[in-house]
């Protein structure tokens, strides 16, 4: 990391010379100007990390100097140094976004001090605007896998949702990437620089639940040694997604649909109501117009929630966007593993397509990662899939890495074969022996031959 360049700005010689030689020998790189019109034109012309500019000087003080800055630079910090006596200039320069001042006469610590802190904070909220950024890019719209026309439709009604402030209802069976599109509309949303919080309901109990929905004062309850925020409390002016949001109770339903209602609620054990500024994107696996029917999931929270519903297709039913799911996950983890797997052979890519996937999208990502890290190659074959993977209706098979003669080929072909129809079958000989269309003394003969027998 190179220095941090650093303006002074003063229109005595000798205070310029004096702050330029304490900061030099402090790694900084400064220039010296005299007066506020030439610290104008620098800042024009060259990028600086921090200013110092005296209070009083001839021609453009630095108050004048410090509105002009903050007028097209907002994010560069600037300390004021003001003479002895006058308190009041400098409490007008921290209110036009002064980040602090130094009285005359100082100690070369002091100003030391001040602008080790000037940088710092900057530092800080630099890697924090970065941060966002990041965040931002990795859970856009774009950064979801998909060209079928489900996900399309999908893409659609989640990037007109996030515009808004409306509640959202997720479905989709486990693994679809619920929370990813939750994230996405959140990232998208003008809340983005607010918090995303998150509360998966299925793994808690109904008086642990509502104690993390809304927080609860010290002494609440055996063990509540502290008062907690709730995560209402957390996501407050952000949004807040509640995953498995069927598992929840109905007595919890009803206290969550008083905080919609009326945008307020207490902590447990408190009386102080709390205002709740949030966004909420609900998500389940579960049929809820079904759980309403049953009376287990309450109708006006159904309908609270479900202000706009996306649905995500399992990744059975998007067939087409596997192979794009397949690779980016290849790509992932042959970069974290650091390994040079970089290619998945057809016979591979057509045991992932006829695949069901009952896991969808996480199950795809577990096993692409299992095959990157057993992978002995450059290139993903079937052998780096687990075994239930290829017990399928369409059998994948492999030829032979080394030579051979035409009958050692299908001899090798016939034992693969025969292998994954057991798997498929889960051992089953008749069964089996029905798939391959053999009869069942044929493939207990073949099964000797090739030595599969226990």
């Amino acid at each position: 990391m190179g220095a941090e360049r650093i303006l002074i700005v003063d229109d005595e010689e000798g205070m310029r010379r004096l702050l330029a030689r304490v900061l030099a020998k402090e790694g900084h790189d400064t220039l010296t100007v005299g007066s506020g019109e030439e610290a104008l034109q620098q800042i024009g012309a060259e990028e600086f990390d921090l200013v110092i500019t005296d209070i009083k000087m001839p021609g453009m003080g630095g108050l004048e100097l410090l509105r002009e800055i903050k007028s097209f630079d907002p994010g560069l910090p600037i300390i004021v140094i003001t003479a002895y006596g006058t308190v009041e200039s400098a409490v007008q320069a921290l209110r036009a976004g002064a980040y602090d001042y130094i009285t005359k006469p100082f100690e070369t610590d002091e100003i030391k001090l001040t602008v080790a802190k000037a940088l710092e904070r900057e530092r800080l909220l630099a890697e924090n605007r970065y941060l966002h950024q990041e965040l931002e890019q990795r859970y856009s719209f774009s950064g979801i896998i998909g060209t079928s026309q489900g996900m399309k439709q999908v893409f659609e009604v989640a990037s007109s949702v996030a515009q808004s402030n409306a509640n959202v209802l997720v479905t989709g069976e486990s693994g679809t990437g619920k929370e990813l599109v939750a994230r996405s509309i959140h990232y998208s949303s003008a809340r983005k620089e607010k918090s995303f919080i998150v509360l998966n309901c299925a793994a808690l109990s109904e008086g642990v639940l509502e104690s993390e929905l809304f927080g609860h004062e010290k002494g609440a309850f055996s063990g509540a040694l502290a008062t907690k925020k709730g995560r209402f409390e957390l996501a407050h002016e952000g949004t807040l997604f509640i995953d498995e949001v069927g598992e929840m109770s109905l007595n919890a339903q009803v206290k969550l649909l008083r905080v919609i209602q009326e945008h307020e609620f207490e902590r447990v054990g408190g009386t102080k109501t709390i205002h709740s500024d949030v966004r909420i994107v609900a998500a389940t696996n579960k049929n809820l117009e079904e759980e309403v029917r049953r009376g287990r999931f309450r109708e006006d929270l159904y309908y609270r929630l479900n202000v706009v519903n996306i649905h995500l297709p399992p990744l059975r039913e998007r067939r087409e966007d596997i192979e794009a799911l397949a690779r980016h996950f290849l790509q992932k983890y042959a970069l974290e593993t650091g390994k040079k797997v970089d290619q998945l052979a057809p016979r591979a890519l057509s045991c992932l397509l006829a695949y069901e996937w009952p896991g969808n999208v996480r199950e795809l990502q577990n096993v692409m990662e299992r095959a990157v890290v057993l992978s002995r190659g450059e290139v993903i074959t079937p052998r780096d899939f687990p075994q239930g993977l290829s017990g399928q209706d369409q059998i994948c098979l492999e030829l032979p890495e080394r030579g051979g003669s035409l009958t050692e080929i299908l001899e090798d072909l016939e034992r693969q074969l025969i292998i994954q129809t057991l798997n498929r079958e889960k051992g089953s000989q008749t069964r089996a022996a029905t798939a391959l269309g053999i009869k069942r003394t044929t493939l207990r003969y073949k099964m000797e031959k090739y030595r599969l027998l226990d």
